[in-house]
């Protein structure tokens, strides 16, 4: 066996410090690194090179490796902290044999991850604590900011080092088992998202007229006598589908849907049409 052979056949153990720094990188850059062709590719390599090139110090196994990662990757960035995590123990654990089983748990799993991820982080989870705070700070309470970031500080050492090192430390197994249940939770995450979205534009978002509809002596507060009526805080549903719409429409980005906003509440203000909640 020549000297190439025997640092190919070498499997290399990683260092705590080897794998605090591919978690670190992913996480700091998870929500930069990115093309529109590879979409989160670049950020796979920005995360993983440095520990691979120390699994592969043959230089055409880790050009292999770095290429068979710059294949078009796109999930959820808080739930793949976990197959950021299985993929470097699989080619920690099997070096070169081991890069096409990556690359196919990656392209089969960052899909219902991206669902996973996106409901229960994104959308629910999001939307949940941010009301929280939005409520807290607007009746001027200070544990609203201290919320806000305690619960940054929770997902980034609890949820986010969790999932990186728990993919990390049971690779395939947690996959294989629950893997027939991906879809399940996706759609009662979505389910339970969508709720939370409904119930805090009734509950949040203040919108009202203050129109008098006048005929003869006889006097119709609109908002009261007539929306109401047919359906509580059905002005605020009514705006948040038109932004909805606009949104996915291509010359509307949110910048021009916030400026719209504001001109329709100055004007509506101004010609009494709406009025304070």
């Amino acid at each position: 066996m020549n000297n190439e052979e025997k640092v190919m056949s070498t499997q290399v153990k990683l260092s705590k410090k080897d794998k605090s720094n591919v978690f670190w990188r992913y996480t700091a850059m998870s929500n930069n690194l990115y093309n529109y062709e590879t979409q989160q590719a670049p950020l796979m390599v920005y995360s993983l090179y440095k520990a691979l090139r120390k699994v592969y110090p043959n230089d055409e196994e880790y050009l292999k490796s770095i290429t068979g990662h710059f294949k078009y990757y796109n999930s959820n960035p808080i739930v793949g902290e976990s197959l950021v995590g299985a993929s470097l123990a699989m080619e920690e654990r099997d070096g070169a044999k081991s890069i096409e089983a990556v690359q196919a748990l990656k392209t089969s799993l960052m899909g219902p991850f991206a669902g996973i991820g996106d409901a229960v982080f994104n959308i629910m989870m999001s939307t949940i604590i941010g009301s929280i705070v939005a409520t807290m700070a607007a009746d001027g309470n200070i544990f609203g900011p201290i919320l806000s970031f305690a619960w940054g500080m929770f997902m980034l050492f609890f949820v986010k080092r969790g999932l990186f090192y728990g993919g990390y430390n049971s690779g395939l197994a947690i996959i294989e088992k629950f893997g027939d249940q991906l879809n399940k939770l996706t759609d009662v995450a979505s389910i339970m998202g969508l709720t939370v979205v409904g119930a805090i534009i009734a509950s949040n978002i203040k919108l009202q007229t203050g129109f008098i509809l006048r005929i003869g002596k006889l006097k119709t507060n609109i908002q009261t006598d007539m929306i109401d009526k047919i359906m509580p805080a059905l002005l605020p549903i009514v705006a948040v589908f038109i932004i909805y719409k606009l949104l996915g429409k291509k010359n509307w980005t949110p910048t021009r849907c916030i400026g719209l906003v504001i001109a329709v509440a100055l004007l509506g203000a101004f010609f009494g049409i709406l009025s304070p909640a």
